[in-house]
């Protein structure tokens, strides 16, 4: 086997859940082969350079072994080694801070005053 089709490669080592996700990504622009947008249909060779935009975080990997079949988690480091740096990684772990402001229902939109305690609620948090 000298080539596999890039959606069936991502699948095959878990980077989405089925093809179709795989090949959605693919479509949408969202993986690239050795710098290069990737649909589908394009094929990945060993020493290969794939990168996977997933939920603002850049990941990156390169082809060591090619695989049409799905594996188990355990498997996955035999056919694909993970470039992806710290800084990106982190991206995944950063805090999110949300805040839940509750109106009662039925109240409607907020007055003019309360809309003032609202926003200067909002300036004292972003401090």
């Amino acid at each position: 086997m000298d080539s596999v089709r890039i959606d069936k490669y991502l699948w095959a080592i878990r980077v989405y859940k089925t093809r179709t996700e795989s090949a959605d990504a693919c479509n949408g622009n969202k993986v690239r082969i050795n710098g290069m947008n990737a649909k589908a249909s394009k094929a990945v060779k060993i020493g290969d350079v794939i990168e996977i935009h997933k939920a603002s975080v850049c990941f990156s990997y390169k082809v060591i072994q090619l695989s049409e079949n799905r594996m188990g988690a355990s498997l996955v480091p035999d056919f694909a080694e993970n470039l992806t740096p710290e800084s990106e990684l982190a991206k995944l772990h950063a805090p999110v801070e949300t805040i839940v402001l509750k109106r009662d229902r039925g109240t409607g939109r907020p007055t003019k005053k309360e809309r003032r305690c609202l926003d200067a609620l909002m300036d004292d948090l972003d401090m």
